[in-house]
């Protein structure tokens, strides 16, 4: 089957993570709204009449006469059709909920640079982001980091995956929210990295894995940029 996912073709977003899951997976698919007239396409599923299950927002992927909406569910979706999620029932629901707890942290990243609404301009709100960043890098960034820690330090399989022996979808997630929050919080992230040596070492496998290195090296990895989820604004970060 040849998946088509839908999401904004100029930033990595939430769409990253299922692009990170296909990626390893080998999936054939297209990144439709990187091709010409591919946000025509998006936007008649997203807000066309004659969709009888609407997706709220993107992502959402198609395969075949499913259309799957909301990052956790496409990877639910996926991790079980390609062996990144456990076979038993507790391993899936483990998965899902580790994946559930980063999306939580993805939105408290994007709320770090726009804590007011989405609506308005990283300017219109720099004062009320900079208490916010505060709070993030001191609290939030540490307490979320210090509990994926300890869930490798508890885990099966020596530690090296989050879900089990295996890697999983989760751990995919992981990688990206080390990756993202490096490039939004250098200096944060250099001072809290010796703090968690296994979440480091999950990053560095899944970095090594023959094919997520292939997509991290190809023109279907969008660069980081002040548009999506983590963006680095130096006065956030301090040092």
């Amino acid at each position: 089957m040849r998946y088509e996912l839908y999401y904004w073709p100029s930033i990595q977003g939430r769409g990253e993570f299922v692009r990170l899951a296909l990626a390893e997976a080998g999936a054939d698919y297209v990144d439709v709204a990187r091709q010409k007239g591919g946000m025509a396409k998006l936007e008649r599923l997203l807000e066309g009449p004659r969709v009888k299950r609407p997706p709220f927002a993107p992502p959402f992927l198609k395969a075949g006469t499913l259309l799957i909406a909301q990052t956790a569910n496409i990877l639910v979706f996926l991790g079980a059709r390609h062996g990144l999620a456990p076979k038993n029932e507790a391993g899936r629901l483990w998965a899902h909920q580790l994946q559930l707890t980063i999306a939580d942290l993805v939105a408290e990243a994007h709320d770090v640079h726009h804590p007011i609404g989405a609506g308005l301009y990283y300017e219109d709100q720099k004062r009320e982001a900079k208490r916010a960043a505060e709070s993030f890098i001191a609290e939030r960034i540490p307490k979320y980091l210090t509990y994926f820690e300890t869930v490798l330090e508890r885990g099966r399989g020596g530690g090296s995956y989050l879900a089990g022996a295996r890697l999983s979808y989760a751990d995919l997630s992981l990688f990206q929210i080390v990756e993202g929050l490096r490039y939004a919080f250098p200096h944060t992230m250099k001072r809290l990295e010796k703090k968690i040596p296994r979440v480091i070492g999950l990053r560095n496998r899944v970095a090594s894995r023959p094919r997520i290195a292939a997509y991290l090296a190809s023109d279907a990895r969008i660069p980081f940029n002040e548009s999506g989820i983590f963006r680095h604004y130096p006065e956030l970060d301090r040092s």
